[in-house]
């Protein structure tokens, strides 16, 4: 296995608290994990960058978001990208771009965040949860979609589940067939593809996320990307409650009045975040190869162990971004107490995800056998960029004492 990538002169949050009116400028201490799930580094660099935007005055949405949207727009090979406040905001601009409204129905799996559900709710749609594919192919079946399209049916969201694009190209054949928009919500994909094409460029339009987990980490902040140019400039306009013109161009002084041509949203992305994400874009590539062979050695090592198994099997023409690493244990172990092992061991786990349709906000009687099954035996362990070899060893032996314990 290759080193980790080098990083000089790392940033790590300090172990400085706040007490009372006493504001500390340091980080709140972070938990004693000795393998967390994700974690993040920066150089001198990438915080330079940042305090250069605050030393410079200009904060919110301006000339570093325009060069990120760029960036980020020829890095995926895409007509247009908007920066927003987050992935949930991507969703939700694409919903109100094509026009999204009651009584539509929107076909989309339950194994996902509540993001891509709730997106959905807030344009007025109606949810429609179809099954995943299999057990090693834990994304929305098209086969199931297909059964699950009716004649409200607007659009299709596929989910590009732990950075693996899923079954995008069958399910934009089914929704060329049907008159449909495909949407895809590739927030755990950026970087993955599919016969060299990238996740997110493969429906109608994608969404990513930058949330503080991210494979491009940037605390808050999302993409919308099409080659649409009117879901484009719709969702420019929406944007920025649906003004004519920005702060940013106004203060140049190219534009001197507004209007609002209809209610949009405050989903503006700032500058300091911008600045942070045009660099991190630029080592993508090596932090999502560096992905892949850590995915490869927990595979290797993995595949053998009685009463689990890794839980994504990558297809040849496929590059997943391997935003987390999913296991699927056996039915006859004990989830709970095999991660309650884990955490002994210091290392962190997490599940991806409670199926929504099994939650209070999105309850549905709709029957999906496949998604409850995973949903019950899967668990996550962790994986990042600067993972080391010795940490990695300390899961897989931690992996396997957890599995061989008696009870499960």
């Amino acid at each position: 296995m290759k080193p980790p990538p080098p990083v000089t002169s790392v940033w790590r949050p300090s172990h400085e608290s706040t007490h009372g009116d006493d504001i500390s400028y340091g980080a709140v201490a972070m938990p004693d994990w000795v393998v967390p799930l994700s974690d993040i580094r920066f150089d001198d660099a990438d915080v330079e960058a940042v305090a250069g935007i605050y030393r410079s005055g200009w904060l919110s949405q301006g000339p570093q978001v325009a060069a990120f949207e760029s960036e980020f727009a020829a890095y995926l090979g895409v007509r247009h990208a908007i920066a927003v406040a987050s992935g949930t905001a991507a969703l939700q601009l694409i919903c109100a771009g094509i026009r999204l409204s009651p009584g539509d129905e929107v076909v989309l799996p339950s194994l996902t965040f509540a993001a891509t559900a709730a997106a959905v709710v807030h344009a007025g749609a109606t949810p429609v949860f179809a099954d995943v594919r299999g057990e090693r192919r834990p994304w929305l079946s098209a086969d199931a979609a297909t059964a699950a399209v009716g004649p409200r049916t607007r659009a299709i969201v596929t989910v590009s589940y732990a950075g693996h694009p899923g079954e995008a190209r069958e399910l934009r054949e089914l929704a060329h067939e049907r008159g449909l928009v495909l949407i895809e919500d590739a927030a755990h994909a950026l970087g993955a593809s599919v016969d060299s094409r990238f996740a997110g460029t493969i429906g109608d339009a994608g969404a990513f996320s930058f949330f503080a987990n991210k494979n491009l980490p940037l605390g808050e902040g999302g993409m919308v990307v099409t080659d649409d140019p009117e879901l484009a400039a719709r969702a420019r306009l929406l944007r920025s409650h649906g003004l004519t013109s920005d702060t940013w161009a106004r203060h140049q002084g190219g534009e001197t009045d507004y209007d609002v041509v209809e209610p949009g949203f405050n989903f503006r992305l700032d500058e300091a975040r911008a600045a942070l994400g045009r660099r991190l874009l630029r080592r993508l590539a090596a932090e999502t190869g560096r992905r892949a062979e850590l995915a490869a050695v927990y595979t290797d090592a993995l595949r053998s162990v009685a009463g689990l198994f890794p839980a994504i099997e990558v297809e040849p023409g496929v590059e997943s971004a391997w935003h987390i690493f999913p296991l699927l244990l056996g039915p006859e172990v004990d989830r709970s107490a095999f991660r309650e092992r884990l955490r002994e061991a210091g290392v962190q786990t997490s599940v991806h995800y409670r199926p929504l349709h099994s939650t209070r906000a999105f309850a549905s009687a709709t029957a999906l056998p496949v998604t409850e099954d995973y949903a019950r035996r899967t668990l996550s362990v962790p994986l990042f960029p600067h993972m080391t070899e010795a940490q990695q060893a300390r899961v897989l032996d931690a992996v396997v004492a957890a599995i061989r314990r008696p009870g499960g």
